[in-house]
């Protein structure tokens, strides 16, 4: 059984011979009563502090947990991040060497195509100086024969 100012305030005691002083036994009840009242006020006071602190500590912990939360989510963010370009990266660099050898691939090949167009003029023009070659050699053999017909003629 929980004793409260009241209950003090109102206690009486039996008189009996050679007893208390009762103005000492009231003021003493009254002094009790009295601090009494105020170590309720002040515990009262207390634990609304400590219901607020509380409230405050919840808060703060929420908080902290949507802080880590979004943290962890930045992180993962940031990571992909990195992962996707440097995949990005890999895959530009992969199509600038395939373009690359491709361009290669198509110099050897116009190299090779060169290579055979000079060799065919070079044999045109080895087949157009035969030509021409024999072409003079039938005209001069034509003067020749031209020339012994006048002289024979003459």
């Amino acid at each position: 059984m929980r004793i409260t100012p009241l209950d003090i305030q109102q206690k009486q005691f039996p008189m009996k011979f050679r007893g208390f002083d009762v103005d000492e036994v009231y003021s003493f009840l009254e002094l009790m009563r009295e601090e009494m009242e105020e170590l309720i006020r002040e515990n009262a006071s207390l634990k609304e502090q400590l219901s607020r602190a509380d409230t405050h500590l919840r808060e703060y912990g929420d908080m902290e947990v949507t802080l880590r939360e979004t943290l962890i989510t930045a992180q993962q963010m940031v990571e992909e991040y990195k992962t996707n370009s440097r995949k990005e990266a890999e895959l530009i660099l992969k199509e600038a060497e395939l373009k690359a050898e491709s361009m290669m691939g198509e110099s050897q090949e116009k190299v090779v195509k060169i290579h055979e167009d000079i060799v065919e003029l070079k044999g045109i023009r080895r087949h157009f100086k035969e030509e021409v070659k024999r072409l003079i050699e039938s005209h001069l053999r034509m003067l020749e024969f031209d020339k012994e017909r006048e002289g024979e003629g003459a």
